[in-house]
């Protein structure tokens, strides 16, 4: 009943984080840029995400354009696209396949092994998808902070980390760790096999002997 429970507690895990991870690559907050304007209407911050670019003024007006280019990205929000992308994917199915090897689902009760390899590799997908999330975060993070202390970018074209990026950050911890969970919940192949070994050997203990 232990190893059931912690397996609940790595799949409600891996769920928590491919969905943060999810609202991550939606929100347009990966970058922030500080903007200014003697003008009326003055620009205070601008948002640069992954698939569109925002402007909010000091009127509260929100306007938000999205990319018409793959092309005209900059290289880590290409790679931040299709990795992210690839950690949605990776997490629905490892949603799938770990929900199939849970001790709580009726789906191959009788195979233990089997659920075994399914809970296994749904943690592993977990833990890719986690990877998948922490790279192109990571990256962008890298690049926002290299530009901030180069004295040759200028000031108008430095940005700030934005809250996508320690949101992605936090999906990356719970995908991984909810995918290490379900990977030690499930015993060891050396288990089942002296479980199989103890019920063969009562079996032939108890058996009557042929005379």
């Amino acid at each position: 009943m232990a190893s059931a429970g912690f397996q609940v507690v790595g799949f409600v895990a891996g769920l928590v984080g491919w969905f943060m991870a999810c609202v991550a690559m939606a929100i347009p907050q990966w970058k922030i840029c500080n903007l200014g304007g003697s003008t009326i209407l003055t620009v205070e911050e601008g948002w640069v995400g992954i698939w569109m670019s925002c402007i909010n003024d000091s009127g509260g007006l929100l306007s938000c354009d999205v990319y018409d280019s793959l092309l005209a990205l900059p290289s880590d929000l290409q790679a931040a696209r299709a990795l992210m992308c690839l950690a949605v994917a990776l997490g629905i199915f490892a949603a799938v396949v770990s929900c199939g090897g849970l001790k709580c689902t009726k789906f191959a009760r009788a195979e233990e092994r089997l659920k075994a390899s399914l809970t296994i590799t749904g943690g592993i997908l977990f833990i890719v998808a986690g990877i998948c999330v922490l790279i192109p975060v990571s990256w962008t993070a890298a690049n926002i902070v290299a530009d901030f202390y180069n004295p040759l970018v200028p000031m108008s074209m430095k940005t700030d980390l934005g809250d996508a990026l320690f949101l992605g950050w936090g999906s990356a911890f719970v995908l991984v760790l909810g995918g290490s969970i379900l990977c030690c919940s499930c015993p060891a192949a050396s288990e089942h096999s002296e479980g199989y070994v103890r019920n063969c050997t009562h079996y032939q203990l108890t058996a009557p002997a042929n005379r």
